[in-house]
């Protein structure tokens, strides 16, 4: 496949997966390696949604770690929609993995209520008055609640999910309580919490969350995932998710 100025391909090292990316723009990072892990047991024949797939990291992970049946990548930015869907394609997947350019705020154009039995999201973490924010203005609509909230998100979310359907989500940990409260606005009930620090000694900097619609009242916090040891390297924990 011809690249375009910038881009170039990246082996996943996982079950012969790759990914284009465009080294100027905003490329994949951890969090999106450790939501997909996070996501690994969503039910066999699931139908998926995943808001904000930027290039499809998530998705085409899930495509192999699980056996969904189809997952749709909702990606606003019409250049990276593109990429992602050249992702697909040089992973073969056009049978599992769709790649659909458009706003969240429209979804229901294209989709109804209660269709989806599970929902993956790495949204922007800022909001949009606060932090230093990227020249670049795709960097910029990655990081920042520009074209979305964090409320819009998980609103479209419980919608669109079946009841019992799962949502699970990766954020920055002093949102928090944002993610709870809204969460339970809208009828997710959060039912697992996983922390994420950089080293046994430092407090977290993500957090993992699985929340399930119209589910019972029960939340299980999960031991924290350390990403360093003592000597700077990955964990064995990260090691095995990075199939190492």
């Amino acid at each position: 496949m011809e690249l375009k100025e910038n881009e170039r391909i990246d082996d996943l090292e996982y079950k012969n997966l790759k990914i284009i990316q465009n080294k100027k723009g905003f490329c994949f990072g951890i969090d999106s390696v450790l939501l997909s892990d996070y996501a690994k047991n969503i039910k066999k024949d699931s139908t998926v949604i995943d808001i904000g797939t930027g290039t499809g990291i998530i998705s085409l992970l899930l495509c192999k770690k699980t056996e969904l049946k189809k997952i749709y990548g909702i990606e606003i930015q019409k250049e990276v929609a593109e990429m992602a869907s050249r992702n697909v394609k040089i992973n073969n997947l056009q049978d599992k993995f769709e790649v659909i350019n458009l706003d969240i705020n429209r979804i229901f154009e294209i989709f109804e209520p209660n269709k989806f039995d599970a929902i993956v999201t790495n949204p922007p973490y800022k909001k949009n008055n606060t932090g230093l924010k990227s020249i670049e203005e795709k960097q910029l609509i990655s990081r920042h609640e520009v074209k979305c909230t964090l409320e819009d998100i998980i609103e479209k979310s419980s919608k669109l999910l079946k009841s019992l359907g799962e949502f699970y989500m990766v954020h920055r940990a002093e949102r928090l309580v944002d993610i709870m409260c809204l969460l339970r606005k809208y009828k997710l009930e959060p039912k697992n919490i996983r922390f994420v620090q950089s080293k046994v000694e430092e407090k977290p900097s993500l957090i993992l969350i699985k929340a399930v619609k119209n589910a019972k009242e029960f939340l299980k916090i999960d031991k924290p995932l350390v990403v360093y040891d003592e000597y700077g390297k990955y964990t064995d924990e990260i090691l095995k998710i990075y199939n190492k």
